[in-house]
């Protein structure tokens, strides 16, 4: 995949689904596919547990369905793995390796994302010129799990981002269907989850809410 196409498949993306590599310790291939077939554009592979190796085995099955379905597949948390794992980008936090340290190991034309937590570090992000984050995720929205000790930012940050920033952004952070809606009345346009399709009964219908969801709010404000 092309820099270019890369980066236009990023701005069209509204819906990023990131998951381990064995969801409640299941190939991950139907729950992906579930997700990609009702309107998941961009996904992610997260899984801080495995080693080098497994990470790279785990990868084939995200990067070949991604493929199947023209999206992105970005890897979290290792820029010096995303040339090996074929991903399209890598996502990085607060904590993890600077952005410019994280560009300086991935191959050029790939994509790089950063976590931001408040209006400072949303500022700051745009502030790195071309070391910079490619996109931001915004959050947490509300306290999650999978991010536990992170204190929730609130609706209030989502109407900051909406207002201050210039690269592509997603919300992040308890989001599912029954609460999407008001992510998307506070300015947000794209928005990342886990649980609320990995853990749904049905992950193809609550894919689908949220992605039906995202589209209308950006129909309404456009």
């Amino acid at each position: 995949m092309s820099a270019n196409t890369r980066r236009h498949g990023l701005e069209a993306a509204r819906l990023y689904f990131v998951c381990e590599a064995r969801p409640g310790d299941r190939d991950p291939e139907p729950l992906l596919r579930a997700a990609l077939e009702n309107g998941a554009d961009l996904i992610q592979l997260r899984d801080r547990s495995l080693s080098d190796h497994e990470l790279i085995a785990a990868a084939r099955t995200f990067r070949a369905l991604a493929n199947e379905h023209d999206a992105l597949f970005i890897l979290n948390n290792r820029p010096d793995l995303v040339e090996a794992c074929g991903a399209d980008g890598v996502h990085v936090g607060q904590d993890d390796p600077s952005p410019a340290d994280a560009r300086s190991t991935m191959p050029p034309g790939t994509l790089l994302g950063l976590s931001t937590h408040s209006e400072e570090q949303i500022e700051a992000a745009h502030g790195m010129g071309d070391a910079g984050p490619d996109y931001i995720s915004v959050g947490p929205v509300w306290e999650t799990p999978t991010k536990p000790g992170r204190p929730a930012a609130g609706l209030e940050l989502i109407e900051t981002a909406a207002r201050i920033a210039e690269l592509p952004w997603f919300a992040i952070g308890g989001i599912d269907p029954d609460n999407v809606g008001r992510v998307i009345a506070a300015g947000a346009q794209r928005v990342v989850v886990v649980r609320a399709i990995r853990d749904a009964d049905d992950p193809g219908s609550a894919t689908r809410s949220l992605r039906e969801a995202v589209e209308g709010g950006a129909e309404v404000r456009g």
